[in-house]
């Protein structure tokens, strides 16, 4: 296993090449170790390399770990990067970005969380995108968010349906205008997210499956509730 050391360049712009390699080390092991060892001994001469890194690593776990290693560093030092990651045209790139945003969450970045981010046409980075728009979004533009958000109900498998939910949720009772224009969907799918997302709204212990068997019983009937259960 190769030796991950610490961080001791002498040069704020030089970081520790053996450092360097650990990033990009074949073992995943050595790769966590390695980022985790630049978040405890932050260096803004290795946001670069984490970027990078977040780029393409494969592991989950490692890049949770770069992410943390990037919340460790001043804002003014990681945040210009990653905007300039989120117009990456790799998908995991974008994804990463948005995810270390919604962690660090600076509201300045907000402007930055896009149209075309919100509606990816991939999964993970909508999601991604979905969770960090909700962190950082100013107080009177939630409504708004919430209507583009609602464009999204029926997308995609269960995952990133009870991700939708969550983000639409986690702005409160203003989703409900956004939720209406679900409600009368032609699309039976996209009805039943809506009825699923507004009963996890008024009921957070409802689990998501159990809001879901709910709303689809309720589309099925043609109805506004199913006899003695509220949705």
């Amino acid at each position: 296993m190769q030796e991950v050391v610490p961080v001791n360049s002498p040069h704020k712009n030089s970081p520790d090449t053996r450092l360097l390699d650990a990033l990009a080390a074949r073992n995943s092991s050595t790769r966590l170790k390695a980022a985790m060892m630049a978040g405890t001994q932050p260096d803004p001469g290795l946001v670069d390399a984490l970027l990078a890194r977040c780029a393409i690593e494969p592991d989950f776990f490692v890049r949770d770990m770069l992410t943390w290693a990037l919340t460790r560093l001043p804002p003014e030092v990681t945040v210009p990067g990653l905007r300039a990651e989120l117009r990456s045209e790799h998908a995991q790139a974008r994804s990463q970005a948005l995810h270390t945003l919604s962690k660090i969450g600076d509201e300045n970045v907000w402007p930055a969380i896009t149209r075309s981010l919100l509606h990816d046409a991939d999964d993970e980075v909508a999601r991604s995108a979905w969770r960090a728009a909700v962190v950082l979004v100013p107080a009177g533009e939630k409504e708004g968010l919430a209507v583009e958000l609602a464009t999204e109900l029926g997308r995609g498998d269960r995952y990133v349906r009870l991700s939708l939910s969550r983000a639409l949720v986690a702005l409160g009772d203003v989703i409900g205008p956004a939720l209406q224009t679900g409600f009368a969907s032609a699309d039976p799918m996209v009805r039943a997210h809506a009825r699923a997302t507004e009963r996890l709204l008024h009921d957070p212990d409802s689990g998501f499956d159990e809001a879901v068997d709910v709303a689809k019983r309720v589309v099925a009937l043609g109805s506004e509730r199913v006899e003695g259960t509220a949705c």
